[in-house]
């Protein structure tokens, strides 16, 4: 085994849009590539998402677009967890994230950690954010 990378699945062909999102709020991320599908190729519409991948300091994503309509989504039991150095940063990407989204443990003191939020992102995916 070479390597164990986190794969995200978009529906709503937004994985190019979430991935300029993410890259555009944390430091030190960017995206690697992306392969779009081209004109009448099976499995997805033109333009999508094939196969990407990005980083987020340091840690390696995969995505796609998928065209098939699933029963379901993401689930806020599996999360991207961010551990940020100062309360400027949570307090910034907390709320860049939660815009549109839905918060599932507002930011706060919760005894584990003196500022820890919880919530979904726009794109469904799960987001938790802890000061070290």
């Amino acid at each position: 085994m070479e390597k164990v990378t986190p794969f995200l699945m978009f529906q709503d062909a937004n994985a190019e849009e979430a991935m300029n999102f993410y890259t555009s709020i944390i430091e030190d991320s960017e995206i690697k590539s992306i392969v779009r599908y081209g004109p009448n190729q099976p499995g997805g519409d033109e333009g999508t998402v094939m196969h990407a991948t990005f980083s987020l300091k340091g840690q390696e994503f995969m995505c796609i677009d998928s065209n098939i309509k699933h029963q379901f989504s993401f689930t806020p039991s599996f999360s991207i967890y961010l551990t940020c150095s100062s309360e400027e940063e949570i307090d910034h990407l907390y709320q860049k994230l939660k815009e549109d989204g839905q918060e599932l443990m507002p930011i706060g003191n919760y005894g584990f950690s003196k500022k820890f939020g919880w919530l979904n992102d726009r794109f469904g995916v799960s987001w938790q954010l802890t000061l070290l």
